[in-house]
């Protein structure tokens, strides 16, 4: 634990942000030293960087560090997937500690990368060095490594990168480790996903801003426009006021407002929002979230009517709707009810599928066999309501293999958000989980 934790801390020093506005240079230098760390282990036959087109053009996306060791004897081969791009950090004030300097305080590694996911990414490299020192060379599993570089920006040359690799990547089981976990001491097999539409959304009113003494209670600015025309998005209760976009029907666990405050923050006089149970909110109902707007600072702002605002929107889907007929039902929505004659544009589109995991077969039950030795507690398949589009992609690619949709994530990691952090209990529990998963689908040396 000690290397790899010191290992996994070497990986949060590089500020590997896989979006457009930040420089490429320290994702290429994450993807090195990932591929460096997969050579360190001695198990694979190939280790490389590679990168391929973005979805609609000739330009490459970022790298991904992709290795591969045959099986022999008819044993299985398992891909082990993990991203090392990470999200922006956002304000630094907003962090207790440098987010970008890995600091353990307690029980917790904190750093922007420590769990999502280049934690991902340090299980998979130490639960193949736990193979590599329990065998030796002597085992017949086969072992595939992607680890992707642009997963925080979309996927983009996610579909391409299948493509153009397919026999590299080609397995019987995927163990996409990108998820999260019941507790910090129960686990979780991720059995539904959320899918996404994420757009940037424009309004205008003006062809320049003008004086708002002059002409406010007269001419509506586009900050106005923008937010009569987004708060058409919700009922009056935080729900989804979209027509055509779906919920699904199914049974959750328990899990009252308490714990819901505590997990996301929520403050005392705040309400939750939407209806029926907490989990079906979160894992089979649609949301929308507008995450920024390019408006003025309010430390500058100067007494005008705004000429044109930018939103961008993110909306999760429930699983069993596509995300394209979700978009169109978002677009036609926005149309019809844009006020005051404003103009709007939709661009900068993503689209993410949800997905419902075939939890029946062997290799599944396997995984869950681990768990419970790993762990010593009963794992629980849960939904989440986050988005991983690229499973939908995984599946169409590989249509036999079985999906196990691990993580090391639990409800105090703050993914995305300021003060992200890594239960070291939870990290060793995920990695003990998977040497012993690779270790019973090695089976016995013949």
């Amino acid at each position: 634990m000690p290397e790899t934790i010191a290992d996994l801390s070497a990986l949060v020093r590089i500020p590997s942000v896989s979006w457009s506005a930040f420089d490429p240079a320290h994702v290429h230098r994450s993807a090195e030293a990932v591929a460096d760390l997969a050579r360190s282990t001695g198990l694979f036959d190939t280790v490389e960087v590679a990168r391929a087109p973005m979805s609609g053009s000739s330009e490459l996306g970022q790298p991904a560090v992709l290795a591969r060791r045959e099986a022999k004897n008819g044993k299985p081969t398992i891909l082990l997937y993990a991203h090392h791009d990470v999200q922006p950090p956002g304000r630094d004030e907003d962090w207790e500690t440098a987010p970008f300097e890995p600091v353990v305080k307690g029980d917790r590694l904190y750093g922007r990368g420590a769990a999502d996911d280049k934690a991902g990414v340090m299980t998979h490299i130490a639960a193949i060095r736990s193979l590599v020192a329990a065998y030796g060379d002597d085992f017949d599993l086969g072992v595939a490594l992607f680890i992707e570089g642009e997963e925080e920006f979309g996927s983009r040359s996610f579909a391409a990168f299948l493509d153009q690799y397919r026999d590299r990547l080609a397995a019987d089981a995927i163990v996409v480790a990108d998820s999260d976990n019941w507790t910090a001491e129960v686990p979780a097999l991720t059995v539904s996903l959320r899918g996404n539409v994420t757009f940037r959304l424009g309004v205008r009113t003006l062809d320049h801003a003008s004086h708002s003494g002059m002409f406010g209670g007269a001419v509506p600015d586009a900050m106005m426009a923008a937010i009569r025309l987004l708060n058409t998005l919700w009922n009056e209760d935080g729900s989804v006021a979209v027509a055509g976009v779906t919920s699904r029907d199914s049974e959750t666990p328990q899990f009252d407002d308490d714990q819901l405050r505590a997990d996301a923050g929520l403050r005392p006089s705040t309400t939750p929002i939407g209806s029926g149970s907490i989990l079906s909110r979160l894992w089979n109902k649609p949301a929308i979230t507008v995450t920024g707007m390019d408006v003025p600072a309010v430390a500058s702002a100067s007494n005008t009517l705004l000429p044109h605002v930018y939103a961008r929107v993110s909306a999760r889907i429930a699983p069993g709707q596509s995300a394209d007929e979700a978009f169109g039902a978002l677009r036609d929505h926005l149309n019809e009810n844009v006020p005051f004659g404003a103009e709007i544009t939709i661009d900068d589109i993503d689209t993410g599928s949800p997905f419902l995991v075939d939890a029946s077969g062997p290799i599944v039950a396997t995984a869950l066999e681990s768990m419970r030795e790993g762990w010593g507690h009963e794992p629980v398949s849960t939904g989440i309501g986050g988005s991983i589009p690229f499973v939908a992609d995984l599946v169409s690619t590989f249509p036999d293999a079985e999906i196990l949709i691990t993580g090391v994530e639990d409800p105090d990691t703050r993914a995305h958000s300021p003060n992200e952090s890594l239960h070291l209990g939870v990290f060793r529990r995920a990695i003990l989980t998977e040497a012993l998963l690779l270790s019973k689908l090695n089976g016995p040396s013949e």
